[in-house]
């Protein structure tokens, strides 16, 4: 195979070099493609078409329904790894031995105390904000109280900003729930695990013991190691282009966490279950909604199938589905809606429209019903995704900053007024 392509514009030809991933993706390098041309650059909305890095993190191949961290099958992972080791996978690069493991998670334990003044900055806050718009706020007020900027030449620095976010982000997002139900905030117990630590924030109550259930932990771990990351999405871009121009793990982080609030991307699994609450208050019958789907000139559309990458089954569905039929049978929850959601998701899977579409339920759709059958308020998933995404998105801040990528500036095609003279006020 050639190591170029042919570019020809106005009967003038450009030779601009193939790069080959490891996977054997194919991209056409066009860096130099402006000053080549005296110009031309291209034009691709939403960057469906462009690479904007080189990446080692994480694999997606849509068409096959294929995710890898760092080369490991995400099937694998979930089955066999906890969220911890993922983190460290992902940020680093290999799995931990069981001695860097159990460093990782003291060093993270360590570092897990919030300041009181972080306390007071969530305190001002109504009790009806969002909590995406909370935690975002309060993730960037980490780097005021953390003012010292990260060295990326030292491992040291790098090592204790990462231990710094992974201890503390758990406990500002169980403080989010906590605000927003009235409850009082739980600062943690250093003797459970991580996971195990993150759902005693999020769930006790004041008045009432603690019991772990495995069950839900085993789902939470499965939950945040599935949104661990997704390659170049519209969240994990942000991150990479606002720490592109050099700023600090926590204020990238903080703008990630904006980018996920949005509806169409963090937003999805909450959007799936106000679909399913307007099932329900029309009446439950899912089957009208499902005829409604198929129907070209009816607007309708079904929340939480199919994906934007995926073309085939969502990997991560496959796993999660066996997670959230767990969950409902151990809790042994009498719900509508999600009597609802188990109706729609066997009629879809059964149906020749829906599988000749590929339209399958995805992770936004079992995610969802996980979070409802633990009594997650449903302003509060994208915030679990959040909290699945952290190491992801530390793992790509860590790599664009050591890469020494050039800080992110996209062209645009200007289609705006010529040239044309300033009129005075008094003659417009």
């Amino acid at each position: 195979m050639s190591n170029t392509a042919i570019l020809e514009i106005e009967g003038k030809k450009y030779e601009l070099p193939l790069e080959r991933g490891s996977e054997n993706e194919i991209a056409i390098d066009i860096k130099a493609l402006r000053g080549a041309t005296g110009g031309v650059t291209t034009i691709d909305p939403g960057f469906k078409n462009t690479g904007s890095c080189k990446s080692a993190i994480t694999f997606l191949d849509g068409e096959k329904g294929i995710l890898r961290y760092r080369g490991y099958a995400i099937e694998e992972l979930a089955a066999e790894a906890s969220f911890l080791e993922v983190s460290y996978l992902l940020i680093f690069g290999e799995l931990p031995t069981a001695e860097q493991l159990e460093k990782f998670d003291q060093d993270i334990k360590d570092n897990s105390m919030v300041d009181e003044d972080i306390h007071k900055i969530l305190d001002a806050f109504p009790k009806n904000a969002h909590p995406m718009g909370v935690l975002t706020s309060l993730t960037s007020a980490l780097t005021a109280f953390n003012p010292k900027a990260v060295d990326i030449s030292s491992e040291e620095d790098m090592y204790n900003a990462i231990v710094i976010l992974m201890g503390k982000f758990p406990v500002l997002v169980s403080w989010c729930m906590r605000k927003m139900k009235g409850e009082p905030l739980d600062y943690g117990d250093v003797d459970l695990s991580y996971e195990e630590n993150f759902a005693k924030m999020m769930f006790k109550k004041p008045n009432k013991e603690y019991q772990i259930n495995k069950i839900v932990i085993d789902a939470l771990d499965k939950l945040l190691i599935l949104h661990a990351d997704h390659e170049q999405n519209c969240s994990t871009s942000t991150v990479r282009i606002v720490g592109s121009s050099h700023a600090g793990l926590f204020a990238s982080i903080s703008a990630g966490i904006s980018a996920l609030w949005g509806p169409l991307h963090g937003g999805a699994n909450q959007a799936v279950i106000e679909m399913l609450e307007a099932i329900k208050e029309d009446g439950g019958d899912f089957e009208k909604y499902l005829a409604k789907a198929k129907d070209k000139q009816d607007p309708f559309r079904l929340m939480g199938f199919g994906h934007r990458v995926y073309k085939n089954f969502d990997p991560r569905a496959k796993i999660i589905k066996v997670a959230a039929e767990e969950i409902l049978k151990d809790l042994d929850i009498e719900d509508p809606v999600l009597d609802i959601a188990r109706g729609l998701s066997e009629a879809a899977l059964s149906d020749e429209y829906f599988k000749s579409r590929n339209l399958y339920p995805n992770v936004d759709f079992y995610s969802g019903i996980i979070y409802r059958a633990l009594g997650i308020p449903v302003e509060m998933f994208t915030v679990l995704f959040a909290m699945g995404r952290l190491p992801g998105w530390i793992a790509q801040w860590k790599e664009m900053r050591e890469n020494k990528e050039p800080i992110g500036r996209p062209r645009q095609l200007y289609v705006g007024e010529t040239l044309r003279p300033y009129v005075s006020i008094d003659k417009r």
